[in-house]
């Protein structure tokens, strides 16, 4: 699969997996704990698993995804672990392009349910995960990794939701397609809202202190709604005053 100047493929090569360690040491830091290594990126493709990437014209990794494919209530269930973009490479929609490229793999090996987790905080994950790809919130998780020493997650905790893309569903087709989105009305409608700021990491590098108020704001505010039978259902981001809610309902 080509797009443009950039070859979307599976990792192949061991300088394909040592460049994606090398990545994730980019992303998260160079002491990050929780690197993937090569050998597992390379066998874990090989019972099912996705480890791909995108390259440029010189064959240079710009980004990547990798998850590993199992079974839950007899099913095959894919867990999409990591996805990282190279810092030059950022803000130009190689995320979502890797992301389709993982669901264009699964949907040719009878895989159709991904899940995968990501920082409620994260503004601009929220949105790709659920106005972009479709994917739905089941569950939110305090504190799901533990204490981490990447420098992306220092002193906030690791708070998650877990995402579910229902790869086959004819609803995330449409929202791929971008024939139907979550729309600013349907999240304002909602009973209940909860707020994140626009850019957690922006306040975690200038105000420290007040983003692990934001961390404890929300915590609650979603321990509390989702234990009365609420659920996630919307993202949105104010266009007038760039506030950024969660719409929540029954």
């Amino acid at each position: 699969m080509n797009t443009g100047t950039i070859t979307l493929r599976s990792l192949e090569q061991l300088r394909d997996f040592e460049a994606c360690v090398e990545l994730q040491r980019e992303t998260w830091g160079r002491d990050f704990s929780s690197c993937v290594p090569a050998p597992l990126l390379m066998v874990t493709q090989k019972i099912g698993g996705v480890t791909a990437g995108a390259f440029d014209g010189d064959e240079r990794l710009l980004g990547f995804v990798f998850g590993i494919t199992g079974y839950s209530g007899g099913r095959p269930i894919h867990w999409s672990h990591m996805l990282a973009v190279r810092e030059d490479a950022r803000n130009t929609g190689l995320g979502v392009k890797l992301k389709l490229y993982q669901r264009e793999l699964l949907l040719q090996q009878g895989v159709d349910t991904a899940r995968w987790t990501f920082d409620p905080l994260v503004a601009k994950n929220a949105h790709i995960n659920l106005n972009r790809l479709g994917a739905v919130v089941v569950e939110h998780v305090e504190n799901m990794y533990g204490d981490s020493n990447s420098t992306l997650h220092a002193g906030l905790g690791t708070d998650r939701f877990v995402a579910e893309w229902r790869l086959a569903d004819e609803r995330v087709a449409r929202v791929i397609a971008g024939l139907e989105t979550a729309g600013e009305e349907s999240s304002s409608r909602s009973p209940v809202r909860v707020e994140i700021p626009a850019d957690v990491y922006d306040v975690l590098e200038h105000a420290p202190h007040e983003a692990v108020q934001w961390r404890a704001r929300t915590r609650a505010a979603f321990r509390q709604h989702l234990a009365q039978g609420y659920r996630v259902m919307t993202f949105s981001r104010d266009p007038a005053s760039g506030r950024c809610f969660y719409g929540l309902a029954r």
